[in-house]
């Protein structure tokens, strides 16, 4: 487990910050009140393998103790770089973003099970939008009681949204809850 270097330093920002907007200073800057040390940390991002982890300071000096070969995972795994260089965000990440995000989409009850299929948002099933969404902003997908479902890509502004059909689609699908389902085959 080692830090990130500058890029891909740049490519988890770049991320986090399509979603999260300037709220990202509140994960950067988030105080660590685990483990028995008296002052608390921060948390900090860590590559293993091709996965980075948001991970406690004190969690990471206790770490250095296992051997690379036996460290499986480590804190919360909030995404993971491809073969091609690019990061791409899993859906454990969900409760981070959720907590700082920007944009925000509310799903009417009928729509949360097409969503957590797999399928995109269609704007029939839009219960509530946040204002000033802009196209290919990310926004976090959250049931009408406010539980985090997934998170998208925007496919039309706020204006936009008001103006299509009911059969449009306002929110690509990024990643959902569904998915631990739906790959359980995988493990």
């Amino acid at each position: 487990m080692r830090p990130l270097d500058e890029k891909e330093m740049g490519e988890v920002f770049k991320k986090l910050m399509l979603f999260t907007g300037n709220n990202l200073k509140n994960i950067i800057e988030n105080p660590s009140h685990e483990g028995p040390d008296p002052n608390p940390g921060r948390y900090c991002f860590r590559l293993l393998k091709n996965k980075v982890f948001y991970i406690s300071e004190s969690l990471v000096r206790r770490a250095t103790n296992i051997g690379r070969k036996n460290l499986v995972s480590l804190g919360t795994c909030i995404g993971k770089f491809t073969h091609g260089g690019g990061f791409r965000l899993t859906v454990q990440s969900l409760n981070l973003l959720a907590a700082n995000a920007k944009h925000k989409v509310w799903l009417k009850p009928t729509s949360e099970m097409s969503f957590l299929y797999g399928n995109h948002v269609l704007k029939g099933g839009l219960g509530k939008i946040t204002d000033s969404i802009n196209r290919n902003d990310g926004v976090v997908v959250f049931s009408m009681s406010d539980v985090p479902l997934g998170f998208g890509t925007a496919a039309r502004s706020t204006q936009e949204c008001r103006k299509c059909d009911p059969n449009g689609i306002v929110v690509h699908h990024y990643a959902d809850i569904g998915e631990y389902l739906r790959d359980e085959d995988d493990l």
